[in-house]
């Protein structure tokens, strides 16, 4: 088992810069669907890939390298630009179209939530009410944007990061909660991760339980924050 451990460990760095806790690998290939069935290496190591994927960053990646992790003080606004060294994963905690105005996405909602979609200036019913407010009728998802997400490392430091240039599959749509992305030699201006496609890949993933929390909330905190600012703009008259 310990050739194997490190077989799959030296892969998942070498082809997804991930590194994979020793501890975390120890286990999985302790496990009783893992250990008690003869599956071939390759296959271990995509099983591993996947599960990494849709873990804690936090629990299942190594935190020994520096060089794999974001700065403790990324998100000081008094740098005016750093640039981040290396490739470093990260785990998506939020994500927001900052292109669409706060109610125009509450609408969005409250049309899926009536089974109702729009395509073009027509409002159509959808079959599947569950749909989410960023897919059109016909499948395809809007993209929006740009968007602004916030990350978090290994150890924990999170970073809020800005898509500069549009990034394929970055969407409400298409980007879930816990969701995996590498960012590679991004610049940081003024605390921010300024994100475009030659600096982050997305490796997919999510974590179930946060992303399902999230999406029951979403339109909650949409409408706390539309509440929000018209009481600012009330005590601004």
């Amino acid at each position: 088992m310990a050739n194997s451990q490190e077989q799959i460990a030296a892969q998942l760095l070498s082809t997804k810069s991930l590194p994979v806790s020793t501890t975390w690998l120890h286990n999985f290939l302790s496990s009783s669907t893992v250990h008690q069935r003869n599956i071939p290496l390759s296959a271990l190591t995509q099983t591993a890939l996947f599960r990494v994927l849709a873990s804690d960053f936090r629990e299942s990646l190594s935190t020994r390298n520096p060089s794999s992790l974001l700065s403790i003080d990324i998100s000081d606004p008094t740098v005016q630009e750093r640039r981040l060294q290396g490739s470093i994963p990260v785990q998506v905690l939020d994500i927001e179209d900052i292109g669409s105005s706060l109610w125009s996405q509450v609408e969005a909602i409250e049309r899926v939530e009536r089974g109702e979609a729009i395509r073009g200036r027509e409002i159509v019913r959808t079959v599947n009410v569950d749909q989410d407010p960023e897919q059109e009728p016909d499948g395809n998802t809007a993209t929006g944007g740009p968007h602004r997400v916030i990350v978090q490392d290994a150890a924990g430091t999170k970073a809020v990061a800005i898509e500069l240039k549009r990034v394929s599959g970055m969407a409400l749509g298409k980007l879930s909660i816990g969701a995996k992305l590498l960012l590679r030699d991004a610049t940081v201006a003024r605390g921010m991760v300024l994100l475009t496609p030659e600096c982050v890949t997305l490796l997919g993933g999510k974590i179930d339980s946060l992303d399902q929390v999230w999406r029951e909330g979403r339109k909650e905190r949409l409408l706390a924050r539309v509440t929000e600012m018209q009481r600012e703009q009330d005590q601004q008259v």
